[in-house]
C-alpha cells in the first residue's frame, strides 16, 4: 500500500470541483454529502475536518439547496444523501426537517442520513418531537460518532428515541490511541453498543489529517489484532467493519 502524506486538507474538500454546486461534495457516485453547517456541539480532537471548517461552502440559502438538489435530480445513480457539516442537529428543527424532506421527497433517494455527535455531546437535542419529525419519510438514518462505552451509555436514551421510531442508528467509531485501542475496549464498546440498540457500522483508522494522525494514530498491526479478538468473541450484528479511509480510493480500505 503506498504511503499516504497526512495534510490539513487530505480529501481535497477545499478544492472547488468542477460541476459540485456550493456545499455539496461526492467521492462515490451513489452518495453525496451536503454541508449544512460548519457549527459543531463539541470539538472533536481528531476530526477530520478540524482545520478546514469554517472555510468550506456551506448550503444556508434555497437558492443553494435547489442547486444540491437539481444536481442530485441530474445523478440518478445518487441514491444516499449525507447530512453532515458540522453537525446538522446543532441547526433547528426546521432547518433539519427542510434539508431531510427536499431528499426525501426524490424518488431515487432510498436513505437520507442524519450524522451527528449530538446523542453524546447533547442527548436533550433529541426530542421525541424531532424523532418524530426526523421518522415522517421512513428514510432517515442515524449515524452516531461513538468512541468509548461511557459515550454510548451517555446517548442510549437519545438513541432509543430514534429507534424506538424507526430510525436506524449506527455508529461510527474511530480507534484512538490511549481511548480504545486495546481489543478488551473496543470488545466492551461494541457490546455496549449493541446492548442500547445501536448497530456498530465502522471503526476507522485515524484519518490522515496532519498533526492528528501522529498523535492518534494506532498501529496497523495493533488494529487487526483488534479486530481480531472482537470478531472472535461476538456475532456479526455487533462486529462492524474495521476500515481506513484512503484519499482517492474508490471505496473504504479494510484494514
Amino acid at each position: 500500500m503506498k504511503p499516504i502524506t497526512p495534510s490539513a486538507d487530505p480529501y481535497g474538500e477545499l478544492t472547488p470541483k468542477k460541476g459540485l454546486p456550493a456545499g455539496l461534495k461526492q467521492r462515490f457516485p451513489d452518495r453525496v454529502l451536503i454541508m449544512t453547517t460548519d457549527r459543531c456541539f463539541g470539538s472533536c480532537a481528531h476530526c477530520t475536518r478540524k482545520f478546514i471548517l469554517g472555510q468550506s461552502p456551506v448550503v444556508e440559502t434555497e437558492d443553494q439547496l435547489a442547486a444540491c438538489v437539481d444536481f442530485v435530480k441530474k445523478h440518478p445513480k445518487v441514491r444516499d444523501v449525507l447530512l453532515s457539516g458540522g453537525d446538522v442537529l446543532t441547526l433547528s428543527d426546521a432547518q433539519v426537517t427542510r434539508f431531510v424532506d427536499a431528499f426525501a421527497a426524490l424518488d431515487q433517494i432510498e436513505v437520507v442520513r442524519i450524522c451527528t455527535r449530538a446523542p453524546v455531546d447533547n442527548p436533550a437535542r433529541i426530542t421525541d418531537r424531532l424523532a418524530k419529525l426526523l421518522a415522517r419519510s421512513k428514510k432517515v438514518w442515524a449515524n452516531v460518532h461513538i468512541n468509548t462505552v461511557a459515550e454510548a451509555k451517555k446517548a442510549a436514551a437519545a438513541c432509543a428515541k430514534l429507534v424506538d421510531r424507526g430510525i436506524p442508528v449506527s455508529s461510527q467509531t474511530v480507534l484512538l490511541r490511549r481511548l480504545n485501542d486495546t481489543p478488551q475496549k473496543m470488545l466492551a464498546l461494541l457490546q455496549a453498543l449493541s446492548a442500547a440498540r445501536i448497530r456498530p457500522y465502522y471503526v476507522f483508522q485515524c484519518d490522515p489529517v496532519a498533526g492528528l494522525v501522529e498523535r492518534f494514530s494506532v498501529p496497523l498491526e495493533t488494529a487487526r489484532k483488534i479486530e481480531s479478538y472482537c470478531a472472535e468473541r461476538i456475532g456479526g450484528l455487533a462486529l462492524p467493519r474495521f476500515v481506513m479511509d484512503l484519499p482517492g480510493a474508490p471505496r473504504k480500505q479494510p484494514i
